[in-house]
């Protein structure tokens, strides 16, 4: 896991939103190389997201724990 708790923003705590179609590769400067791993740079969220049958990053990151 990144040295961001939970993949939480350091500055307000929060897991901020992001659109379906944000990259992985995007998401990954924000919650750190380990997210999605095994996922290439350019896949959509919302494949991670189905993948992991969930339907937002906040469900996601609790599945991850």
């Amino acid at each position: 896991m990144s040295s961001r708790l939970d993949g939480r923003d350091p500055k307000d705590g929060e897991i901020n939103f992001k659109p379906g179609d944000t990259a992985v590769g995007t998401l990954r400067r924000v919650y750190g190389d380990d997210f999605a791993l095994g996922y290439p740079s350019d896949t959509r969220l919302r494949t991670v997201l189905n993948d992991a049958g969930v339907n937002t990053l906040v469900q996601y990151f609790k599945n991850r724990d």
